[in-house]
């Protein structure tokens, strides 16, 4: 026997499919011309001996007397088949096959007659034997084309579940700071003027509280009193720069 290459591949999965597709066309190429060479051999000889037995004065009935044999085994082996696709054993299709390729091989043989060489019977009986094994692998290409390829069930390995990154809790939000309540509303107007950076001036104040609706009044009061009291609630608000005072020029 001759040894593999190590390159050689050795698995199916390694085959190409159009190679897989091309191979089995071949074969069942060859095993129909098989068949078809084998039942006309036997068939031409069982005509031969039937004309010599019987029907030597009618050819019609000579050529349909084989049929009686070799169609037997063909419709036995079609259900054979068809048991085996339904998952069950059909002893009669099994018998049609025993007494048609039985019959067949014996007649053949018996029809060489008495006192023939050893290979006179050999040449007999090859024919129908190869009809017979050559139907068989026909049958056997068809089911192996028609049972479904999901007869057998793959094992599934169950895989593990995704464990999801655990996220640190995020940081509470800071509470809102509590609105301020002054005592004096026109203080309400003044805490604006804290929004550009810098510590708004006499002018500015007196400005503001007069376009929200406020009396005018005097610097003691809107310095002490309304600016003071802002800056006690946020006392950061003191430590701002003075806003810049606009120099008027004297005419």
């Amino acid at each position: 026997m001759a040894e593999l290459h190590p390159s050689a591949p050795n698995h199916p999965s390694n085959t190409h499919p159009r190679t897989v597709t091309a191979l089995a066309i071949t074969a069942a190429g060859l095993i129909f011309l098989l068949t078809g060479v084998s039942l006309w051999l036997s068939y031409e000889h069982l005509h031969d001996v039937g004309a010599r037995h019987g029907f030597a004065d009618d050819p019609i009935r000579a050529w349909a007397w084989p049929a009686t044999l070799d169609l037997f085994y063909a419709a036995g082996e079609v259900l054979i088949l068809r048991a085996a696709l339904a998952r069950r054993v059909d002893w009669w299709a099994i018998s049609l096959v025993v007494f048609g390729a039985g019959g067949s091989i014996a007649l053949n043989i018996a029809g060489v007659g008495p006192g023939a060489e050893p290979l006179d019977y050999v040449v007999a009986a090859v024919p129908p034997v190869a009809s017979l094994l050559a139907f068989g692998a026909l049958m056997n290409q068809l089911y192996r084309l028609l049972v479904p390829a999901q007869d057998v069930t793959p094992v599934v390995t169950p895989e593990r579940p995704a464990t999801a990154p655990v996220m640190p809790p995020a940081p509470a939000a800071p509470p809102a700071p509590k609105p301020i309540t002054y005592s004096d509303p026109r203080c309400a107007a003044v805490r604006p003027l804290y929004d550009n950076g810098t510590r708004p001036g006499t002018k500015a104040m007196r400005t503001a509280i007069i376009a929200a609706g406020f009396a005018d009044l005097s610097d003691g009061v809107i310095r002490g009193q309304l600016r003071a009291e802002v800056e006690r609630h946020e006392p950061h608000l003191a430590q701002l720069p003075p806003a810049p005072v606009a120099i008027s020029a004297v005419p």
